[in-house]
Formats: C-alpha cells, sequence, structure tokens
C-alpha cells in the first residue's frame, strides 16, 4: 500500500505546484497523452481519448485541456479493475478542435493533404528548460509509479517506471532525462515500452527535476532508515560470525586437552600450558579475555598456549 501511496503523493504534489507559463501546460498535456492517450476516431472526425485510475489527475488534465484549449473532454467509462480493485477512467475529446490540439500537442503534423501521427517527440513542445521539466512532470502524471523499498524485506528495491506506448517515444525520453544526468533504461513489457529508474540516486534526481521536495524527502528519509537498518545488520552478522568462530574455537581448544588428559600427555607438559589447560577446562564457557584475567596473561599469550595445546593433541593423531 505505501508504493500506491507514495506515487499518489508525488503525483499530488506536481498538481499541487502546477504549471506557471502556457509552453509549460502544452508540454505537459503533450507528455500525458504520450503517456496514457491514445488517437481515435468516430466516423469522419479524428480525436483522442486518455485512461486514467487516479480521479484527481483526470480531473486536473480535463481543466487544463480546457484552459488552454477551451476543449471538454466527456468521460465515456468507469470501470473497476477485478485484479487490482482499481478504478479506470476512460475520457474521450472528438470535436472540430480535436485535429488542432494534436498538432499543437505535436502529436498530429499536416504533410500536404495528409494528416500524420509523430512517433517521435517534437523538439518545440520541449525548446525551453522550464518545458522540458514540464513534459517529463506530465508523462509521470499519465502512466508513471513508483515503489519504495520495505525496511524489513531487504530484497525489496527502488523502482520508478513510466510507461509509453512506441519505443521510439521512450528513447527520446530516455534523451531527454538523460540531459539533466539521470541515466534511465528501458524495456518492452505487454505491447508497451516501459522507461525505468532502479536506484536511489536517479530516483532522487528525478524527483528533484519534479520540483516533488516532500516525495524527496520522504525518500531521503526512508533511505537513511534502510541505511541505518543495514548497518546494525551487518553489525548483527559480524558479530554473530565472530561469535561462531569464537565457540568453534573453543570446542577444538577444550577436545585437544580433554585428549591431552585422557592420555596422560597432559601431566608431562610445562607448567604454564597445564596451568592454561586446567583453566580452559574448568571454565569452558569463559570467554579468552575472561581466561586471560584469572591467568593474569596477556590475551595474546594465552591464544599462544592454547594453539600449542591443539598443536601437540593433533601430533598425537598424526603419531597413531
Amino acid at each position: 500500500m505505501i508504493n500506491a501511496n507514495f506515487t499518489g503523493e508525488i503525483k499530488k504534489e506536481i498538481i499541487k505546484n502546477g504549471f506557471e507559463n502556457s509552453c509549460c501546460k502544452i508540454a505537459a498535456l503533450a507528455a500525458f497523452l504520450r503517456a496514457t492517450g491514445s488517437i481515435i476516431g468516430n466516423g469522419e472526425n479524428i480525436g483522442f481519448e486518455f485512461v486514467t485510475e487516479s480521479e484527481f489527475v483526470a480531473e486536473y488534465f480535463i481543466a487544463l485541456f480546457e484552459e488552454v484549449f477551451g476543449a471538454e473532454l466527456k468521460i465515456v467509462q468507469a470501470t473497476t479493475d477485478n485484479r487490482n480493485g482499481k478504478d479506470r477512467l476512460i475520457f474521450q475529446c472528438i470535436s472540430e478542435k480535436s485535429i488542432y490540439i494534436l498538432m499543437e500537442l505535436g502529436i498530429l503534423c499536416r504533410e500536404e493533404n495528409t494528416i500524420d501521427v509523430k512517433l517521435d517527440l517534437d523538439p518545440y513542445i520541449i525548446e525551453n528548460d522550464c518545458c522540458k521539466k514540464a513534459y517529463i512532470k506530465g508523462a509521470f502524471l499519465g502512466s508513471g509509479s513508483c515503489s519504495l523499498p520495505k525496511l524489513e524485506n531487504s530484497r525489496s528495491g527502488y523502482h520508478l517506471e513510466i510507461v509509453f506506448f512506441n519505443q521510439t517515444i521512450a528513447k527520446s525520453f530516455c534523451l531527454l532525462l538523460s540531459r539533466y544526468e539521470i541515466l534511465a533504461k528501458y524495456i518492452f513489457r505487454k505491447g508497451s515500452y516501459v522507461v525505468y529508474l532502479k536506484s536511489r540516486e536517479s530516483i532522487s534526481d528525478f524527483l528533484y527535476v519534479c520540483s516533488a521536495e516532500n516525495a524527496l524527502d520522504k525518500l531521503d528519509k526512508l533511505a537513511y532508515k534502510k541505511d541505518e537498518r543495514n548497518q546494525i545488520n551487518r553489525i548483527a552478522n559480524c558479530l554473530q560470525k565472530n561469535y561462531d568462530k569464537s565457540v568453534m574455537a573453543s570446542v577444538k581448544q577444550i577436545r585437544a586437552i580433554e585428549q591431552l588428559q585422557a592420555s596422560g600427555i597432559l601431566n608431562e607438559l610445562e607448567e604454564p600450558l597445564q596451568r592454561v589447560a586446567r583453566i580452559r577446562l574448568k571454565d569452558k564457557e569463559a570467554s579468552l579475555k575472561e581466561l586471560a584475567e584469572q591467568l593474569s596473561i596477556s590475551k595474546s599469550c594465552l591464544n599462544h598456549r592454547l594453539r600449542k595445546l591443539v598443536k601437540i593433541s593433533e601430533e598425537i593423531d598424526k603419531g597413531e
């Protein structure tokens, strides 16, 4: 649920900030239709429609189409997806203005007496830097989503994606993002081309370009908590490994000493070695530090003597 909420938070923040200039509004509308719209026909009339799962995104773009072009969009279908329980809203615009709107958005072009679809991004639409950013925002509002990793699941990761209907636009969008040093890739999935980002750094850069400061702040806080938890886990794993090694060494030492005792060789060894052996057998759970303190010797000295006891035991095994 957190991922769906985070996607909604990003989109609400983009919409709240809005687009000040007319050129930016056109760029956002162009990207929005590229991401979630399609050209449709009704008899001799040509129009367009868009599909969205978000009511507040639909309301915003309906108002934007009316503000910029005086176009009225009508809802033609409202269903619920049985797989995910999400609403699916379809809006259409088929009027005398439709072709003009699509041409202004760089989606259609007139060649002599024919009207063709422009597969690539119209450079005029994103001529200014503000328009480039508006185009990026509009595309995310159209078909973007962002997933955050779960703190308790180290396998889950960061993921942001935007879906387009043709490969040319997907390539152009990746190139557009690269202007802001955001390196995106795209894949073909279920009949669409999906532009995606998989690292926290690239998603942070994306949110910064979209001026989604609140979402960026939330991402940074989550990343900090994630890194903090990973660090704690690394330390715990390290301590556990050291503990396991210590236990294994202790078991090896005790077995060696018990073998020396059973064979009668222990009593023939030097007194310092006998003292270490007796203390080790007497307190099998004690740490090396505790044993060294009991013997009033250094930890390194204790280690040396224990290794010598183990070595003597191994030599006995070889001799047998």
